[in-house]
């Protein structure tokens, strides 16, 4: 499959060069007219921050440090929220972050990666924003952190040390390393850096076999990461046989997918490209380019930067409404960051800004005081009930809660997704210029130019990703040359460049840098004009559905929203979200000159990631779609093939940006004007005796058919855990019918698990209110690898059911069941 994405980005490939340049090179160079005028930065050592030491791979960019990027306007708000919200206060809440009772700076305490996550988006949040508060709170963890460091380097819980088969458990740790490299960063502590050479020193000394076990094993490159940041600053070669040692223990990311946990792969994916720094190997950067693209091609066929994983991605679950876990989103933004900074590879920074302005703002509710733990693209309504089998996990995950016990993970680490994009939006060069990478209001202070240089102040004034206008002006002590560098998003055509008000004679090319070599006076202006056009991107496997882009933003269907508080309090609230309007909605005949853009009038300083505060809409057109409906448990329906037949009137609808909207249609099916198209069939409502909570009803009447009774690759229903027991599962076919024949594709996993096929089975149906076995039934089947099918009397009823007596001692469950 071709990722749409990638047809909607026109060119991929990153512009570095000199050494490492054939290493990083993606197979597509510029255009020989790009060239002339445009270029990207060169990989090098130089530079006034800090590069790479040989032997690693030289890059073209240098990370400044936190607080030398000041974000304004609407993220500066973003900010602000987080101040105030969740992230900022979460020790106000969650019970993993009482300072007394914490391992982290009591080692005789348990703890684990709650207090990590929070610290490493806590710090960072209070440098972009200089918030005192938060910088005074950082400071006293990482200050308790730090004088937890034992003898031997250890540091943190001492119950840490063992836990696993008898040997440390080091994920834990890998994100407070990011912690404390922002505060050394941020403050020039000099005592990070023997701290963390007697943490490596310490971790250096383990057997081999402990660099395989849990979650650090899929984790790594985060480790990795801080190694070279070490090894940067002190030249200590023993790092980097440290490094090898966690590449070799390293799930197999070189090789192909080895887990498909959605955190995992957002984390480690990039394993590969960062060891590949070091072993100089093409076929390591090729590994973490093939992964992303196996990721996506397989899961995320759908807009909004994410794919499905919820909690794992699982085969037969790549609808739109599958979702895609906040850390997932943060962990992918901060992959996407570190990959733009060692390839200088535009699409890198396209797929962070997708995420960024698509799926984050809808992962949290608009005072940022509660997130939920999964974001999908297709979502009709956010309450606290289980849905049994479209999500992995057996909790609630679609309402915004402060989260704690259920959520856990994702409300601990989801802060550092807005500090982290803040802090990347400029990078500085390894030639002594700057590159605008991620855009948005801000001004950053830097070193710039040759020798010693000076320090320069640029402001950028913009209101992207909602406008197409972005205005550098420099400040700096005297003239200084030195290079700026400006990225053309890969959907931006006909980019032009404009320096004290006069168009610039170059090519900007989509998908690469913009040079502009000069000496720059106080006061000068640079305009980067970054046309927005509708387009409309085609998920072929996805039913042919379609999505809306206008610039780096998608569009969704806006659907009126009314917030229910069902628990916490009025400080940290539950919050449940249902819709006030019709959401079933195919597109008629998309085109990218079918929509009118509308500029909004909202009050100033408003939140544009809401339904209120969003200043652009897109204005189309749509039929309603009666066949699609939400399930029985309040999920929206999965979609079926376009373009889909509808005799309704066609309506004028509005959409907004995808990461304003917490209910949302993004992914959608289409109509024709008239008539025509794919009908779409009601779908079946099963219900149960019991369902195990990882499985589907929906399984029941999806249409799969398995390979096998064993097969695993596709959804199903289970009566699991019930044993040797009496169950039953039914469906409500919507209308009447007659029906003379029930089949059967039992669920059997032995060998690897406990269900069988059944010992006997009875089809009945629904007379009225009484259930009535079917008369002239011939042999009820329960063979293997086949559909099992029964015939009997026929019987004109709309629901019927089937009853089952499992056999002593085991469940069993069913893969298709249809009736006909």
């Amino acid at each position: 499959m071709t990722d749409p994405y990638l047809n909607r980005r026109k060119v991929l490939g990153g512009f570095a060069a000199g050494a490492g340049a054939a290493w990083f090179a993606d197979g597509l160079a510029p255009s020989t007219a790009a060239a002339a005028t445009a270029g990207g930065p060169v990989a090098g050592r130089s530079g006034h921050y800090v590069p790479n030491r040989a032997p690693l791979a030289a890059v073209p960019f240098q990370k400044l440090p936190p607080g030398a990027v000041r974000p304004r306007g609407w993220l500066a708000q973003q900010l602000v929220l987080q101040v105030n919200g969740l992230c900022g206060r979460y020790d106000d809440v969650s019970e993993y972050l009482v300072y007394e009772e914490n391992g982290w700076v009591d080692p005789a305490k348990w703890a684990w990666e709650e207090l990590p996550y929070w610290l490493r988006g806590l710090g960072d949040l209070g440098y972009v924003t200089g918030d005192e508060r938060i910088l005074g709170n950082a400071e006293r963890w990482i200050t308790g952190i730090m004088a937890t460091q034992a003898r031997d380097g250890w540091f943190g819980p001492e119950g840490l040390r063992t836990s696993l088969e008898g040997g440390p458990d080091f994920w834990p740790g890998m994100p407070l390393l990011g912690a404390l490299r922002s505060w050394h960063e941020y403050t020039g502590d000099e005592a990070v850096l023997p701290f963390l050479t007697r943490y490596f020193a310490f971790q250096d000394r383990q057997p081999a076999e402990v660099f395989n076990r849990s979650w650090g094993a899929f984790r790594w490159g985060d480790n990795i990461d801080s190694a070279y940041w070490l090894y940067n600053r002190t030249g200590e070669t023993w790092l980097l046989d440290l490094v090898r040692t966690m590449h070799a223990g390293s799930a197999d990311y070189t090789s192909g997918i080895p887990n498909w946990h959605n955190v995992n792969l957002a984390q480690g994916f990039r394993e590969p490209l960062q060891f590949g720094l070091l072993s100089g190997e093409p076929l390591h950067r090729e590994a973490t380019y093939r992964n992303y693209r196996t990721i996506m091609d397989t899961y995320g066929r759908f807009a909004g930067g994410g794919f499905a994983g919820d909690e794992n991605s699982r085969p037969g679950f790549g609808d739109p409404r599958q979702g895609f876990e906040t850390c997932g989103i943060v962990e992918f933004m901060h992959s996407f960051e570190m990959l733009t900074r060692f390839t200088a590879d535009i699409a890198w920074a396209d797929r962070c800004e997708e995420l960024a302005f698509n799926l984050l703002p809808a992962a949290f509710d608009p005072e940022q005081k509660a997130c939920h733990y999964i974001t999908p693209a297709n979502v009709v309504q956010l309450d606290d009930g289980h849905k049994h089998g479209q999500f992995q996990n057996g909790f609630p995950m679609l309402a915004y809660k402060p989260g704690i016990r259920q959520y856990r993970c994702c409300p601990h680490n989801y802060g550092m997704g807005w500090p982290y994009y803040a802090q990347e939006m400029w990078l500085a060069t390894s030639d002594g210029g700057l590159a605008a990478s991620l855009y948005g209001a801000s001004d950053v202070r830097a070193r710039v130019g040759s020798g010693e240089g000076a320090e320069v102040e640029i402001r950028q004034d913009t209101e992207y990703p909602f406008g197409d206008q972005v205005k550098l002006t420099v400040t700096a002590p005297r003239p200084t040359r030195f290079p700026l560098y400006l990225r053309i998003p890969g959907w931006a055509d006909d980019a032009t460049v404009r320096v004290g008000g006069k168009p610039l004679p170059i090519r900007c090319e989509p998908g690469g840098w913009v040079k502009v070599d000069r000496a720059w006076s106080s006061g000068e202006h640079l305009s980067l004009h970054l046309p927005m056009r509708v387009s409309v991107r085609r998920w072929k496997d996805n039913h042919d559905s379609v999505s809306v882009d206008r610039g780096p933003l998608t569009y969704s269907l806006q659907i009126a929203e009314r917030y229910e508080r069902f628990g916490g309090t009025e400080a940290w609230p539950e919050l449940a979200v249902y819709p006030e309007s019709s959401w079933n909605y195919a597109l008629v005949d998309p085109r990218a000159d079918r929509f009118d853009v509308v500029t909004r009038s909202v009050p100033a300083g408003s939140n544009p990631f809401t339904s209120e505060g969003a200043p652009i809409q897109l204005r189309a057109r749509a039929k309603q779609l009666a066949e699609w409906e939400a399930d029985a448990e309040d999920v929206v329906g999965l979609l079926q093939a376009s373009p889909a037949a509808s005799q309704a009137a066609v309506e004028t609808v509005d959409l907004i940006p995808m990461g304003a909207a917490r209910l949302r249609i993004t992914s959608f099916p289409t109509t024709l004007p008239r008539s025509g198209g794919h009908r779409w069939g009601l779908r079946p409502i099963a219900s149960a005796s019991h369902v195990w909570d990882g499985d589907s009803y929906e399984a029941l009447s999806d249409d799969r058919v398995p390979a096998s009774s064993a097969d695993t690759s596709i959804p199903r229903f289970t009566w699991w855990d019930r044993r040797g027991s009496i169950e039953w599962v039914q469906l409500d076919l919507r209308e009447p019918r007659a029906v003379s024949e029930a089949s059967a594709y039992w669920f059997d996993d032995t060998g690897f698990g406990q269900c069988r096929v059944p010992a006997s089975w009875r089809v009945l149906w629904l007379d009225g209110s009484t259930w009535r076995p079917v008369t002239g039934a011939d042999a009820y089947p329960t063979d293997l690898d086949r559909f099992n099918t029964v015939r009997f009397d026929r019987v004109r009823a709309q629901v019927f059911r089937v009853e089952v007596q499992l056999r002593p001692d085991v469940s069993g469950g069913i893969l298709e069941l249809r009736f006909k």
